[in-house]
Protein backbone atom coordinates (compact mmCIF):
# COMPACT_ATOMS: atom_id res chain seq x y z
CA UNK A 1 0.00 0.00 0.00
CA UNK A 2 2.17 2.41 -1.08
CA UNK A 3 0.18 5.80 -0.47
CA UNK A 4 -0.03 4.97 3.22
CA UNK A 5 3.97 5.14 2.64
CA UNK A 6 3.17 8.76 1.55
CA UNK A 7 1.32 9.66 4.11
CA UNK A 8 3.74 8.40 6.82
CA UNK A 9 6.68 10.01 4.79
CA UNK A 10 5.22 13.43 5.30
CA UNK A 11 4.19 12.79 8.31
CA UNK A 12 7.70 11.97 9.78
CA UNK A 13 8.63 15.70 7.91
CA UNK A 14 5.98 17.47 9.66
CA UNK A 15 6.96 15.83 12.60
CA UNK A 16 10.68 16.96 12.36
CA UNK A 17 10.41 19.94 10.47
CA UNK A 18 7.33 22.09 11.31
CA UNK A 19 7.16 20.35 14.92
CA UNK A 20 10.73 19.83 15.25
CA UNK A 21 9.87 17.04 18.37
CA UNK A 22 13.04 15.39 20.15
CA UNK A 23 14.32 12.35 18.72
CA UNK A 24 13.10 9.83 21.86
CA UNK A 25 9.45 12.12 20.80
CA UNK A 26 9.65 10.93 17.31
CA UNK A 27 10.40 7.50 17.77
CA UNK A 28 7.66 7.00 20.39
CA UNK A 29 5.44 8.83 17.64
CA UNK A 30 6.58 6.42 14.81
CA UNK A 31 6.26 3.24 16.34
CA UNK A 32 2.90 4.03 17.30
CA UNK A 33 1.80 4.63 13.74
CA UNK A 34 4.20 1.97 12.17
CA UNK A 35 2.19 -0.59 14.40
CA UNK A 36 -1.16 1.08 13.05
CA UNK A 37 -0.04 0.93 9.71
CA UNK A 38 0.94 -2.61 9.98
CA UNK A 39 -2.83 -3.53 11.81
CA UNK A 40 -4.23 -1.89 8.79
CA UNK A 41 -2.49 -3.54 6.09
CA UNK A 42 -3.52 -7.10 7.76
CA UNK A 43 -6.61 -6.08 7.06
CA UNK A 44 -6.15 -4.52 3.69
CA UNK A 45 -7.35 -1.28 5.07
CA UNK A 46 -6.13 2.15 3.26
CA UNK A 47 -5.44 4.91 5.71
CA UNK A 48 -7.19 7.05 3.25
CA UNK A 49 -10.14 5.13 3.92
CA UNK A 50 -9.77 4.04 7.20
CA UNK A 51 -12.58 4.61 9.27
CA UNK A 52 -13.34 5.18 13.12
CA UNK A 53 -14.83 1.84 13.69
CA UNK A 54 -11.60 1.00 12.03
CA UNK A 55 -9.20 2.61 14.90
CA UNK A 56 -11.57 1.47 17.45
CA UNK A 57 -10.45 -2.34 16.31
CA UNK A 58 -6.71 -1.09 16.32
CA UNK A 59 -7.30 -0.12 20.19
CA UNK A 60 -9.14 -3.47 20.66
CA UNK A 61 -6.14 -5.01 19.39
CA UNK A 62 -3.63 -3.28 21.77
CA UNK A 63 -6.08 -3.94 24.67
CA UNK A 64 -5.91 -7.73 23.70
CA UNK A 65 -2.13 -7.61 23.57
CA UNK A 66 -2.26 -6.53 27.01
CA UNK A 67 -1.55 -3.04 26.62
CA UNK A 68 -2.20 -0.81 29.81
CA UNK A 69 -4.82 1.97 29.88
CA UNK A 70 -1.84 5.01 30.00
CA UNK A 71 0.06 3.20 27.04
CA UNK A 72 -3.19 3.06 25.27
CA UNK A 73 -3.82 6.93 25.84
CA UNK A 74 -0.70 8.15 24.65
CA UNK A 75 -1.31 5.66 20.94
CA UNK A 76 -4.60 7.42 20.60
CA UNK A 77 -2.97 10.92 21.25
CA UNK A 78 -1.16 9.79 18.95
CA UNK A 79 -3.63 8.50 16.07
CA UNK A 80 -5.43 12.43 17.17
CA UNK A 81 -2.62 14.03 15.83
CA UNK A 82 -1.71 12.12 12.87
CA UNK A 83 -5.41 12.15 11.26
CA UNK A 84 -5.42 15.80 12.52
CA UNK A 85 -2.58 16.31 9.82
CA UNK A 86 -3.59 14.40 7.13
CA UNK A 87 -7.13 15.88 7.14
CA UNK A 88 -5.61 19.34 7.17
CA UNK A 89 -3.17 18.67 4.64
CA UNK A 90 -4.38 16.03 2.78
CA UNK A 91 -8.59 16.48 3.52
CA UNK A 92 -9.12 13.15 4.63
CA UNK A 93 -11.70 12.45 7.10
CA UNK A 94 -10.47 12.82 10.76
CA UNK A 95 -11.51 9.44 11.77
CA UNK A 96 -9.31 9.42 15.69
CA UNK A 97 -11.61 12.45 16.47
CA UNK A 98 -14.24 10.84 18.14
CA UNK A 99 -11.39 8.74 20.01
CA UNK A 100 -11.86 8.73 23.65
CA UNK A 101 -9.63 8.40 26.00
CA UNK A 102 -9.12 5.17 28.85
CA UNK A 103 -9.36 6.01 32.19
CA UNK A 104 -6.69 4.83 33.48
CA UNK A 105 -6.23 4.40 37.70
CA UNK A 106 -3.40 6.60 38.67
CA UNK A 107 -0.09 4.92 40.27
CA UNK A 108 2.36 6.46 43.17
CA UNK A 109 5.98 6.70 41.48
CA UNK A 110 8.26 4.41 42.31
CA UNK A 111 10.82 6.19 44.82
CA UNK A 112 13.40 5.39 47.42
CA UNK A 113 12.78 6.67 51.07
CA UNK A 114 16.26 8.91 52.39
CA UNK A 115 17.44 6.46 54.20
CA UNK A 116 17.79 4.07 50.74
CA UNK A 117 19.04 6.91 49.52
CA UNK A 118 22.14 6.98 51.68
CA UNK A 119 22.58 2.91 51.48
CA UNK A 120 23.24 3.73 47.52
CA UNK A 121 25.34 6.68 47.61
CA UNK A 122 27.44 4.87 50.50
CA UNK A 123 27.63 1.72 48.40
CA UNK A 124 28.41 4.10 44.75
CA UNK A 125 30.83 5.06 47.15
CA UNK A 126 32.67 2.18 47.64
CA UNK A 127 34.22 1.69 43.91
CA UNK A 128 37.22 4.09 43.49
CA UNK A 129 38.69 3.13 40.06
CA UNK A 130 37.74 5.36 37.12
CA UNK A 131 34.12 3.86 36.17
CA UNK A 132 32.98 3.69 39.58
CA UNK A 133 33.70 7.26 40.02
CA UNK A 134 32.50 7.85 36.95
CA UNK A 135 29.01 6.05 38.05
CA UNK A 136 28.58 7.87 41.59
CA UNK A 137 28.90 11.12 39.97
CA UNK A 138 26.19 10.00 37.56
CA UNK A 139 23.86 8.68 40.21
CA UNK A 140 24.57 11.88 42.92
CA UNK A 141 23.78 13.92 40.44
CA UNK A 142 20.41 12.70 39.01
CA UNK A 143 19.16 12.55 43.19
CA UNK A 144 20.47 15.80 43.46
CA UNK A 145 19.22 17.96 40.46
CA UNK A 146 16.07 15.68 39.78
CA UNK A 147 16.94 16.16 36.21
CA UNK A 148 16.04 13.63 33.70
CA UNK A 149 17.61 10.81 31.99
CA UNK A 150 17.40 12.51 28.59
CA UNK A 151 18.56 15.97 30.11
CA UNK A 152 21.54 13.97 31.60
CA UNK A 153 22.87 12.22 28.99
CA UNK A 154 22.66 14.98 26.85
CA UNK A 155 24.30 17.21 29.65
CA UNK A 156 27.29 19.59 28.50
CA UNK A 157 30.70 20.46 30.27
CA UNK A 158 29.41 24.25 29.62
CA UNK A 159 26.03 24.16 30.98
CA UNK A 160 27.69 23.82 34.63
CA UNK A 161 28.42 26.83 36.22
CA UNK A 162 30.54 26.37 39.53
CA UNK A 163 30.93 30.21 39.84
CA UNK A 164 26.90 30.14 40.81
CA UNK A 165 26.77 26.56 40.99
CA UNK A 166 23.62 26.44 38.71
CA UNK A 167 23.15 23.78 35.87
CA UNK A 168 21.78 25.77 33.47
CA UNK A 169 19.42 23.16 30.97
CA UNK A 170 17.13 23.24 28.20
CA UNK A 171 14.20 21.03 28.68
CA UNK A 172 10.91 19.68 27.35
CA UNK A 173 9.41 22.44 24.98
CA UNK A 174 13.02 24.08 24.60
CA UNK A 175 12.56 25.86 28.07
CA UNK A 176 15.27 27.07 29.58
CA UNK A 177 15.67 26.50 33.59
CA UNK A 178 18.71 26.79 35.72
CA UNK A 179 18.99 24.02 39.31
CA UNK A 180 21.29 24.60 42.02
CA UNK A 181 23.50 22.50 43.27
CA UNK A 182 25.16 21.48 46.60
CA UNK A 183 28.71 22.33 47.26
CA UNK A 184 29.56 18.53 47.83
CA UNK A 185 27.92 17.86 44.50
CA UNK A 186 30.10 20.53 42.72
CA UNK A 187 33.36 19.14 44.15
CA UNK A 188 32.10 15.78 42.89
CA UNK A 189 31.82 17.35 39.65
CA UNK A 190 34.65 19.31 39.41
CA UNK A 191 37.23 16.45 40.14
CA UNK A 192 35.09 14.39 37.12
CA UNK A 193 36.17 16.82 34.86
CA UNK A 194 39.54 17.75 35.58
CA UNK A 195 40.86 14.04 36.37
CA UNK A 196 38.69 11.20 36.04
CA UNK A 197 36.46 12.23 32.44
CA UNK A 198 39.99 12.14 30.28
CA UNK A 199 39.99 8.07 30.76
CA UNK A 200 37.04 7.49 28.81
CA UNK A 201 38.27 9.12 26.03
CA UNK A 202 40.05 6.87 23.49
CA UNK A 203 43.53 6.94 23.77
CA UNK A 204 43.93 7.67 19.95
CA UNK A 205 40.84 10.18 19.41
CA UNK A 206 41.72 13.49 18.31
CA UNK A 207 37.65 14.44 18.59
CA UNK A 208 37.21 16.60 20.95
CA UNK A 209 34.05 16.60 22.91
CA UNK A 210 31.84 18.60 25.24
CA UNK A 211 29.44 16.33 26.80
CA UNK A 212 30.06 15.93 30.10
CA UNK A 213 29.19 11.90 30.12
CA UNK A 214 30.95 10.00 27.02
CA UNK A 215 31.35 6.70 25.75
CA UNK A 216 34.32 6.00 23.47
CA UNK A 217 34.75 3.03 20.89
CA UNK A 218 37.67 3.14 18.98
CA UNK A 219 38.32 6.56 17.56
CA UNK A 220 34.44 7.18 18.18
CA UNK A 221 33.26 9.67 21.03
CA UNK A 222 29.56 9.63 21.82
CA UNK A 223 27.90 10.53 24.79
CA UNK A 224 26.76 8.07 27.52
CA UNK A 225 23.65 6.19 26.52
CA UNK A 226 20.42 5.88 28.79
CA UNK A 227 20.75 1.85 28.47
CA UNK A 228 24.18 2.57 30.63
CA UNK A 229 22.59 4.80 33.32
CA UNK A 230 20.08 2.18 33.60
CA UNK A 231 22.76 -0.74 33.98
CA UNK A 232 24.65 1.15 36.20
CA UNK A 233 22.10 2.13 38.44
CA UNK A 234 20.82 -1.64 38.45
CA UNK A 235 23.88 -3.14 39.28
CA UNK A 236 24.72 -0.17 42.35
CA UNK A 237 20.88 -1.10 43.51
CA UNK A 238 22.29 -4.84 43.26
CA UNK A 239 25.25 -4.35 45.54
CA UNK A 240 23.12 -2.41 48.01
CA UNK A 241 20.59 -4.71 48.68
CA UNK A 242 18.07 -2.46 47.61
CA UNK A 243 15.33 -4.75 46.42
CA UNK A 244 12.69 -2.27 44.95
CA UNK A 245 11.98 -2.35 41.31
CA UNK A 246 13.15 1.49 40.96
CA UNK A 247 14.64 3.35 37.35
CA UNK A 248 16.84 6.22 36.72
CA UNK A 249 13.70 8.19 36.88
CA UNK A 250 12.76 7.37 40.35
CA UNK A 251 15.66 9.48 41.73
CA UNK A 252 13.92 12.15 40.47
CA UNK A 253 10.85 10.77 42.02
CA UNK A 254 12.91 10.38 45.19
CA UNK A 255 14.12 13.99 45.33
CA UNK A 256 10.87 15.70 44.53
CA UNK A 257 9.37 13.44 47.24
CA UNK A 258 12.20 14.71 50.14
CA UNK A 259 12.09 18.20 49.24
CA UNK A 260 7.99 18.04 49.76
CA UNK A 261 8.72 16.33 53.09
CA UNK A 262 11.21 18.41 53.88
CA UNK A 263 9.12 21.81 53.59
CA UNK A 264 9.40 22.92 49.72
CA UNK A 265 6.95 24.55 48.30
CA UNK A 266 4.94 23.34 45.12
CA UNK A 267 5.83 25.98 42.79
CA UNK A 268 9.48 26.22 43.52
CA UNK A 269 9.08 21.68 43.09
CA UNK A 270 7.64 22.78 39.49
CA UNK A 271 10.44 25.59 38.54
CA UNK A 272 13.65 22.53 39.84
CA UNK A 273 11.84 19.73 37.94
CA UNK A 274 10.68 21.61 34.48
CA UNK A 275 6.84 20.95 34.73
CA UNK A 276 4.66 23.40 32.68
CA UNK A 277 1.66 22.83 35.38
CA UNK A 278 1.78 22.89 38.87
CA UNK A 279 -0.76 20.20 39.01
CA UNK A 280 1.60 17.66 37.65
CA UNK A 281 3.76 17.86 40.74
CA UNK A 282 1.16 16.25 42.02
CA UNK A 283 1.94 13.14 41.30
CA UNK A 284 5.02 13.28 44.00
CA UNK A 285 2.52 13.99 47.00
CA UNK A 286 2.19 10.26 48.04
CA UNK A 287 3.15 11.75 51.89
CA UNK A 288 0.55 12.11 54.73
CA UNK A 289 -2.76 14.10 54.08
CA UNK A 290 -2.01 16.25 57.22
CA UNK A 291 1.38 17.13 55.11
CA UNK A 292 -0.14 17.56 52.39
CA UNK A 293 -2.36 19.89 53.75
CA UNK A 294 0.25 22.08 55.12
CA UNK A 295 2.10 21.98 51.86
CA UNK A 296 -0.96 23.13 49.92
CA UNK A 297 -1.69 25.82 52.17
CA UNK A 298 1.56 27.49 52.22
CA UNK A 299 1.61 27.34 48.37
CA UNK A 300 -1.96 27.71 47.10
CA UNK A 301 -2.48 31.73 46.27
CA UNK A 302 -6.21 31.67 47.80
CA UNK A 303 -5.41 29.60 50.86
Amino acid sequence: MSSNTNFLAHFESHLLAEKRVAQNTFAAYKKDIDQLVEFLCAKKVEIRSCKTDDLKKFIGYLKRKGLNSKTIARKISTLKLFFGYLSEKFNISNSAESLIFPKHQKSFPSFLTEQEIEILFKTAGEDESSRGIRNRVIIFLLYASGIRVSELVNLTIDQIHFDTGFIRLMGKGNKERVIPLPKPMLELLRQYIDVIRRDFLPKKSIIKTDFLFISGFGKEVKPITRQSIWNILKKILMLSGIKKKVSPHSLRHSIATHLLKNGANLRSLQMLLGHEQLSTVQIYTHLDDSHLRIVYDKAHPRS
